[in-house]
């Protein structure tokens, strides 16, 4: 026991010196019985306050009491009593179950002075917030293996003093830790104006976890449920009865939704503007019907996507769909073309302005056209994927709608040349933009059509990945379109010089947007004409995959195009000596650049890519293999603004 009592060194249990004269003496000694006994001065505190108990030359520390002994709810009143949000804080980095606790107190359980503290945190608080979120509301997101209870609690204590969350999106779950009701209840208990919601691919939040939300967020507005097969009509029934603001919902591949949740949704959520479905296999005509024909004048937006409804379903949006704006309908394998003939005739769709239709087997010339026909506020129809219809439904449909503005077809392969200008023809003086992509019925001809006014309206033309379009179609196309403005000409190996140099040369308005990508027939030539009559508007240039293009053309880029922003000439002929020609060009300022695939750009283009690279943003240098790796280190520190690609 002497070697305790001579201890010396930085942490002497009394550094100024012995405070006895003679330590061992036995009146400082509490005897506990043999051979025990206890040191335990009276006078000055030692820097250990826990007694020492000495054993034969050994001591150890007795055990002090923990608050951790203390039931859960001894803590929560502890917790309820914290005076700040500060406070709170810092006990939730104590333990997760101090965290989870603490997540679970609401707003209303604070002690009444601490309610009003938070108030004035909340007052201090509320400029970052706007500043963090341009519409005010505080934003979380969670993604993969951060979506677990513990992040979620955390985000609750930490967001407590700005008034918690404004939107949260959950976007897949942790396997093994995945969110649960747990989580979703301390979200509901500490973000009480929780307006937004998004749930993406969490098998293991249900009814309980759903209904811990419609009970403790009734400001919620927008909710997206995806890929949550657990959740039922049960879950969708709590929060149309708790949430009457709900205004946008989501449905998407949730297997256990049906009809008697979507019937809640219209008999409850009277402001309900947006709704999208799909892959709902419970859904049928009767929860489409309750729903649409609950909010038929409040409903602006309806999706409806791999669905196993009827006609049914489409003469009740036919009808009641008074307010709707925008819809899109896909794949959608039981509605006929009796479907869509008795939706256009339903009278009931004066607001449409967009419509989108994809792979559904009822569409055919017959229901196209009334749908032309009931829809008079049409301004913007996408087609993809509808095998039966021709081109005598598409011009009839053309005719019908007479304020379209944008008309696009993808892989309608019954649409040939005779359709594609007839719509363009008759959709009358308000069609802007027109788009026809992997459409494979297009055959290039030779048309002998009289002496046809000019469309003057249409200001975008895109035509991609149609295999027959050529030089004929593209003449006849200029003739009758000079006021483009933007022309997408992508994948399209059939057009030469001959052909292009005739939109050019009609074209009144200047050319703003050009793609040429994949026109492996181009020149030199159509560049040289392109940049004279339009270099003075010319501002985006897609080039990629024209081979035949070298750098005579950047030389007359660099002469003609001062507007010029954004070039792409990947996997063109292009060498040093064009890119030394742009370089040189006073006037040039470039923001975007792509060279991917130049095999003939070495390292000798280094001063000049960084001349050009006092304005770029964007360079792309992918498979250019002659450029060294050393002369790409140079450029990564020389452009350091620079969003390089390599």
């Amino acid at each position: 026991m002497s070697q305790v009592f001579e201890f010396a060194g930085e942490n002497d249990f009394c550094p100024g010196g012995p405070i006895y004269t003679n330590p061992k003496e036995p009146s400082l000694f509490l005897s506990l019985g043999l051979p025990v006994d206890v040191y335990f001065p009276s006078r000055k505190r030692s820097r250990i306050s826990a007694p020492f108990v000495f054993s034969e030359e050994r001591f150890e520390q007795k055990k002090q009491a923990s608050i951790e002994v203390l039931p859960d709810e001894c803590l929560f009143e502890i917790f309820r009593r914290l005076p700040g949000g500060e406070e709170r804080s810092a006990c939730a980095c104590v333990s997760k179950r101090w965290l989870i606790l603490l997540s679970s107190i609401c707003r209303d359980e604070l002690c009444s002075q601490n309610r009003s503290a938070v108030k004035n945190t909340e007052v201090k608080s509320k400029i970052e917030d706007e500043e963090i979120e341009g519409d005010g509301c505080l934003s979380r997101s969670l993604e993969g293996k951060k979506a677990t209870d513990i992040r979620l609690a955390a985000i609750v204590v930490g967001t407590a003093n700005s008034g918690g969350l404004g939107k949260l999106f959950i976007r897949g779950s942790n396997s093994s830790r995945g969110v649960t009701k747990v989580g979703l209840r301390a979200i509901a208990r500490g973000c009480p104006s929780l307006k937004v919601l998004s749930l993406w691919n969490l098998p293991s939040v249900g009814d309980e976890g759903l209904s811990e939300i419609a009970n403790g967020c009734h400001m919620l507005e927008k909710l997206d449920l995806s890929q949550c097969p657990a959740i039922t009509d049960k879950g969708l029934l709590a929060i149309a009865k708790n949430c009457i603001n709900l205004t946008d919902l989501v449905l998407e591949s949730c297997s256990n939704i049906g009809n008697e949740g979507l019937q809640a949704v219209g008999q409850y959520c009277t402001n309900l503007k947006s709704i999208s479905i799909t892959n709902c296999p419970g859904v049928g005509d009767q929860g489409i019907a309750a729903l649409v024909s609950s909010a038929s004048n409040v409903l602006t937006k309806l999706k409806l996507q791999s669905l196993n409804i009827t006609d049914v379903s489409l003469a009740v949006v036919g009808h009641y769909g008074k307010a709707v704006t925008d819809l899109v309908l896909t794949s959608l394998p039981n509605v006929s073309e009796r479907g869509f003939w008795v939706m256009g005739n339903g009278q009931g769709l004066h607001k449409l302005k967009s419509l989108t239709v994809t792979s559904c087997l009822g569409v055919t010339d017959i229901g196209l056209e009334a749908v032309g026909k009931g829809c008079p506020s049409l301004k913007q129809f996408c087609l993809h994927k509808c095998a039966f219809l021709s081109d005598n439904g598409l011009v009839s449909f053309a005719k019908a709608a007479e304020k379209l503005e944008s008309l696009q077809l993808e892989e309608c392969h019954r649409i040939t040349l005779l359709g594609f200008f007839g719509s363009l023809l008759n959709c009358g003086a308000n069609l802007k933009a027109i788009s026809l992509v992997n459409c494979f019925g297009i055959r290039d001809l030779k048309l002998d059509l009289p002496q046809l006014s000019p469309c003057n309206s249409l200001r975008s033309l895109s035509i991609r990945n149609c295999p027959g379009f050529g030089d004929g179609s593209l003449a006849l196309l200029g003739n009758l379109c000079p006021q483009l403005r933007n022309v997408e000409l992508s994948g399209l190996q059939g057009i030469t010089d001959a052909g292009f140099l005739s939109v050019l040369e009609n074209c009144e308005a200047g050319l703003v947007k050009v793609n040429l990508s994949g026109c492996i027939n181009l020149s030199d030539k159509v560049v040289g004409v392109m940049t004279e009559q339009h270099g003075w508007t010319l501002e985006m240039l897609n080039l990629d995959g024209c081979k035949r293009i070298t750098d005579a053309s950047l030389v007359a880029i660099a002469e003609n195009c001062f507007l010029l922003y954004d070039l792409d000439v990947s996997k063109c002929a292009t060498t040093d000596s064009g890119i030394a020609a742009m370089a040189r060009s006073q006037q040039l300022c470039l923001q975007v650049l792509s060279v991917s695939g130049c095999s003939m750009i070495s390292d000798k283009s280094l001063p000049a890519l960084v001349k050009l690279g006092q304005t770029l943003l964007g360079l792309n240098l992918q498979h250019c293999n002659a450029i060294s790796s050393s002369t790409v280190d140079i450029l990564v520190e020389r452009l350091w603004r620079c969003d390089i690609l390599l």
